[in-house]
């Protein structure tokens, strides 16, 4: 969360009804300087009838270099006009506030005006959020690295003013996916129109030929954006090419791409996010580009004070940690442990996936391929990657001997909150480590735990560290099951507290069973409240920092471990029926996304909900290789990518209207043109209801839910960019580009068994029938001497049943004849193995269950 906030620059307001008073004295400079006051390093005199002050160079911050008027009264809920004319002999940008004149400096305005050698004149409207008997009018002009001369004239600041209306330039009413569609996969998008009924849409390649045409299908008042809409489905075009657009009643969308490959460049720029976030380290250009090249933050090399010996804060502890290395969190300069426990794992979790699922490509993970420095290291670079966080995070344990040993401190960040752009190692803040909480010392112990099988085939060594310290932590927590974050402390950093952790000890136990098969841990899962409640494992919002139990049913929905055949079947049905509802949200909405609060209640962050929500669609595509969970997925990517209400690609140098403006402290172009927008593939955070900041409370006031959001540095409410948001990024672009270069019939179709072998078996085969329908569960076993690596299970009906939902298997249906295929994780049966699966299906009059049946081409006996 930002020190101060912008509101933005407004070329012609409204005239206001009844101008207020003039606040300012001596704006036009006629009787000198008072009461106009500078910093010490420089001095201010009237020269040509105007205020102008040496500004010294290689000033690292704005407010290094201020001229400023104090006295000023602010009433709550006025509007106010704000006027200046301004010059400086070196191109600068000058930061103006109207705030409190004391910490902590709350603003009602800042704007950030870029100034050249000729006079520009600066208008602003703001509104103030609270009274203030005597607020100040600042200029920070400091932070150039050329000395400048900063002239001021015509100062203004008179109430009375008109609020701006602020219409968002949402460009063509035609909605589509920005970046593109796989070039077999599913293809729709939406249309703003004011029809009732249906429209004629055109398809066009780049040349300007028709590649498709159909008519819309009017949706009604779309609830998200309160505009009437219609949807339209062009999944027949399936040629491969650049430049397609889609015109509906004469106006064409965004161009876009129709190929297999789409996702390919955004799995590795949403992974490079973490390289270009690290704390403790240079940042090579050679790796990211010049523009993105920094010094490492943080430790310890003037102004920093570094993180390699923090101390608590006072009375917390009497000791100090190393805590350097990590990932700064979001828009500041602080590490989270509750962020980044969650980001670490859904990392791990992308590269588990690629050990796990049929199809998933682990070489665009492996090593020399990402933007990390550790090439050549033997281990796959995602694993660096995750290696430079699990380090961080393990250090945040208490030592042994002291109280709490084994517990984990919350975070560690600046002690008061600093301002925007500032660069990691121009950060002069003394840094604190902030009290132990049982959320975060389980944070370790999932991902701890996590760590240590992966890390087993490359480092042993590190790999026993990390299981040591998660079985640390996991006894500390359950010594210490209720030691919560303190809400209130969010001076400096968030406060990421959390008053129920029965979700994190569900993960943590799902994390510690996988790697060592520990009884203690599987009665953990099994005796957890949450433990068979989907709704409270997947909540309907999505898995989040606060919400993590999703995380460990996905791990053991999906990873090999020692749960029993019925344990593992009753997971799966909570990932299955999760992504059914999911799916249902996807299918419903006119813009396609999985995602339907309560309410509409978009929250801070809300893209990321919606990539949690894709997380568990993909993960139950992968389980049971139903097409309804891949299309879900499908759409949510082409909401995030602009099939929105706002016509918004949410993710930097992707699609031709993308967000570039993500608030962050040292990608800040819109703040210093010398600094470089975020790095391609980071995603902001999306709208918000809540509207928190005063950027968005000024322009987003009565926004509709998916509307409330704005591309602006200081609106952290909407537009923020975080480690936790870009984790699941980066888990959805590597499943999406494993769709993309899968079987064309069937993106992402898992387990295709070829032609397998005969193979000796066993079939069980149980029914529940009621009028008109039946629900049929069969366990195939291998009663042969050798592995069954794929299979294919067929039988006939001889009457007119008709399946229709399947689970943990594929299944297909000509006529009489049915062929079940494995999914990802039961392709292999070992002699004596079995797999369980089932499906629903309708019938006709009387029915039997079949009797005969065949594996792999050889008959199956049946008990």
């Amino acid at each position: 969360m930002a020190a101060s906030v912008t509101a933005p620059a407004v070329a012609q307001p409204a005239a206001p009804a009844a101008e207020g008073p003039e606040l300012i004295s001596n704006g036009s400079f006629d009787s000198g300087t008072a009461p106009w006051w500078w910093t010490e390093n420089t001095e201010g005199a009237v020269v040509d009838g105007r205020l102008c002050a040496d500004i010294p160079g290689d000033l690292t911050n704005p407010w290094d270099a201020i001229v400023g008027h104090d006295d000023l009264p602010l009433t709550a809920g006025e509007s106010y006009t704000l006027s200046y004319s301004a010059s400086s002999t070196a191109p600068i940008t000058v930061r103006t506030l109207a705030q409190m004149a004391a910490d902590p400096w709350t603003a009602e305005l800042s704007a950030n005006d870029r100034l050249g050698a000729e006079p520009t004149t600066f208008e602003h409207v703001f509104t103030a959020g609270a009274d203030h008997e005597a607020a100040q009018l600042v200029f920070q002009v400091g932070g150039s690295a050329e000395p400048t001369t900063f002239c001021l004239d015509d100062v203004s600041l008179r109430g009375g003013a008109e609020p701006p209306v602020y219409e968002p330039d949402t460009g063509s009413p035609v909605r589509v996916n920005q970046v593109g569609y796989l070039t077999h996969g599913p293809k729709s998008g939406t249309v703003v129109t004011d029809a009732t009924t249906p429209l004629t849409w055109t398809v066009n390649a780049a040349d300007g030929s028709e590649a498709a045409s159909g008519t819309t299908t009017p949706e009604g008042v779309d609830p998200t954006s309160r505009q009437n809409v219609h949807t339209f489905d062009f999944s027949n075009v399936t040629e491969a090419g650049d430049g397609y657009t889609v015109t509906v009643d004469g106006q064409t969308s965004e161009p876009f791409s129709l190929g297999s490959d789409l996702y390919e460049p955004l799995r590795t720029d949403a992974l490079a996010y973490f390289y270009h976030n690290r704390s403790g380290i240079e940042i090579d250009g050679d790796l990211v580009g010049e523009e993105y090249a920094r010094p490492a933050g943080h430790v310890g090399v003037a102004p920093n004070q570094g993180d390699l010996s923090v101390p608590c804060q006072p009375g917390v502890c009497d000791y100090r940690l190393d805590v350097s290395g990590g990932w700064y969190d979001a828009g500041d300069h602080g590490k989270y442990v509750v962020n980044g426990g969650i980001s670490v794992a859904q990392l791990m979790s992308s590269y588990e996936r690629t050990l796990t699922v049929d199809g998933a490509d682990g070489e665009p993970l492996g090593d020399g391929r990402l933007r990390v420095p550790e090439h050549g290291n033997g281990t796959p670079d995602i694993l660096d990657e995750v290696r430079w966080q699990m380090d961080f995070l393990m250090r945040m344990q208490v030592p042994e001997g002291e109280p709490l040993a084994g517990m984990v401190h919350h975070k560690i960040h600046d002690r008061a909150w600093t301002g925007l752009p500032l660069l990691p190692h121009e950060d002069p803040q003394p840094r604190e480590l902030h009290p132990a909480s049982t959320a975060a010392t389980l944070n370790v112990a999932a991902t701890g735990a996590q760590c240590a099988r992966l890390f087993e085939p490359y480092d042993a060594d590190f790999a026993a560290t990390c299981l040591d310290t998660a079985r640390t932590a996991w006894a500390a927590a359950q010594a210490n099951p209720e030691v919560y974050a303190d809400p209130n402390d969010g001076v400096g950093g968030g406060a990421y507290s959390d008053g129920d952790v029965r979700d994190e000890f569900y993960w943590a136990a799902a994390e510690l069973f996988t790697t060592t098969g520990d009884e203690t841990f599987r009665q953990a899962i099994l005796d957890s409240e949450l433990h068979g409640d989907t709704d409270a494992v997947f909540p309907r919002g999505g898995i989040s920092w606060g919400a993590t139990s999703g995380l460990g049913a996905l791990t053991l929905a999906t990873v090999p471990n020692e749960m029993t055949d019925a344990q593992l079947d009753g997971v799966r049905d909570m990932v299955t029926e999760a992504a059914d509802g999911f799916a249902a949200d996807s299918d419903a909405m006119a813009y396609g996304l999985p995602y339907a609060p309560s309410g509409m209640n978009y929250v801070w962050g809300s893209n990321s909900q919606v990539l949690n929500n894709m997380v568990v669609l993909a993960t139950a595509h992968d389980l049971t290789g139903e097409s309804d969970y891949r299309d879900a997925v499908l759409r949510g990517m082409d909401y995030l990518l602009g099939r929105n209400p706002l016509n918004q690609s949410y993710v930097t140098g992707y699609g031709e209207r993308d967000s570039k403006n993500q608030h962050h402290r040292f990608w800040a172009n819109q703040l210093d043109a010398s600094l470089p927008n975020p790095a391609p593939g980071s995603v902001a955070g999306g709208p918000n209801v809540s509207i928190d900041d005063p950027i968005a409370q000024d322009m987003l006031q009565g926004c509709a839910p998916a509307m409330c959001y704005v591309d602006h540095i200081e609106s952290w409410a909407t537009n923020e960019i975080t480690i936790n948001w870009n984790a699941p990024l980066a888990w959805i672009a590597s499943y999406l580009d494993d769709l993309g270069t899968g079987d064309p019939s069937d993106p992402g179709d898992p387990g295709d068994p070829g032609d397998p072998e005969p193979a000796a078996c066993e079939v069980t085969f149980s029914s529940n029938r009621w009028n008109g329908g039946f629900t049929s569960n069969v366990t195939v076993k291998n009663t042969g001497t050798s592995a069954v690596d794929g299979w294919e299970l067929t039988w006939s009906y001889a009457d007119g049943q008709r399946v229709t939902h399947h689970w943990n298997a594929q299944i297909t249906q000509s006529g009489r004849d049915v062929t079940a295929k494995p999914v990802s994780w039961n392709r292999t049966l070992a002699p004596g193995a079995s797999a369980s699966f089932g499906f629903n299906g309708t019938v006709s009059g009387a029915a039997a269950d079949p009797t005969e049946f065949s594996l792999n081409g050889g008959d199956c006996d049946t008990p």
